[in-house]
């Protein structure tokens, strides 16, 4: 299968990483064979054209010839989540497979917009944090989790999908109302959860380990987040293009949006429970 990139620049850590990952990871079968960059790095300089180069890939002038080339297409722009809904318009009409980097999208509502004109077309389109495929979160006991923190590193608005994603896929449910603690070279995001239960993701600025705290009915349970994700999370982009299975709901990555957009009005005002905007 011959997968395309479309990234806002493309001399980033993804970009960098996923076209060896997805090679080796098919057995050869998949790999990123076509590329388009909206613009230069602002980071190093490197032109899509010096990439492409760099990275044994073909570099293509727009993105309809980039969709109509390749067999699958990953939108990257994992620093700029507001871009995804520009970079998607023309591959989420095409009917093939369309894996959107995390953070999905900046709010509940340009995500709807996003899956709403893939369901339109019939287009298999997904997005995860790699945390979500991290093996020591996938064993939790989820029958019996009652309360759970996740820690990690960095800022709120890029890093946060990586607590919030796992925090999310164990708890099941969407949540209801969010409140944001701010301190210095730290967050705390307390949610509560439609069913009840509640739970928080926190980050010590700049570093963290990936780590969680869970309370679970017959006692507690602390994880760190050490297998690698990353790789787990291309076997199922290789099992993603192969068959257009989506295996993580699109209303589940909606609640998460959900708790993000409500997250961002509560960064404004520190201390007060936000409620979180509910899926019809």
């Amino acid at each position: 299968m011959k997968i395309g990139f479309i990234d806002y620049y493309l001399d980033e850590w993804h970009a960098n990483h996923y076209p060896e990952w997805l090679k080796e990871l098919s057995g050869g079968t998949v790999e990123v064979a076509y590329a388009y960059g909206e613009i230069a790095s602002p980071r190093s300089g490197m032109t899509t054209e010096e990439w492409c180069r760099k990275y044994g890939v073909t570099p293509v002038d727009s993105i309809a010839e980039l969709t109509a080339l390749s067999d699958g297409i990953i939108v990257l722009s994992p620093d700029n989540c507001e871009r995804h809904e520009e970079l998607c318009r023309i591959p989420l009409r095409s009917g093939k497979p369309v894996y959107v980097d995390k953070t999905f999208a900046p709010d509940l509502q340009t995500a709807r917009r996003i899956f709403a004109a893939a369901e339109e077309s019939g287009t298999p389109c997904r997005s995860s944090s790699a945390l979500r495929f991290a093996e020591e979160y996938r064993a939790v006991d989820r029958e019996n989790l009652t309360a759970a923190n996740f820690w990690g590193p960095y800022d709120f608005d890029t890093y946060s999908i990586h607590q919030l994603e796992p925090l999310f896929m164990l708890m099941g449910v969407p949540a209801s109302q969010v409140m944001y603690l701010p301190g210095e070279n730290y967050y705390l995001l307390a949610v509560r959860f439609t069913d009840g239960r509640v739970g928080s993701i926190s980050s010590t600025i700049p570093d963290a380990p990936f780590c969680a705290q869970l309370a679970l009915k017959n006692g507690t349970m602390t994880i760190r987040a050490e297998s690698d994700s990353m790789r787990n999370l291309m076997r199922e982009l290789v099992d993603f293009f192969i068959t257009g299975e989506i295996k993580d709901s699109h209303r589940q990555t909606l609640a998460i949006m959900a708790a993000r957009t409500a997250a961002l009005e509560g960064i404004g005002k520190p201390f007060c429970w936000i409620d979180v905007p509910q899926l019809s």
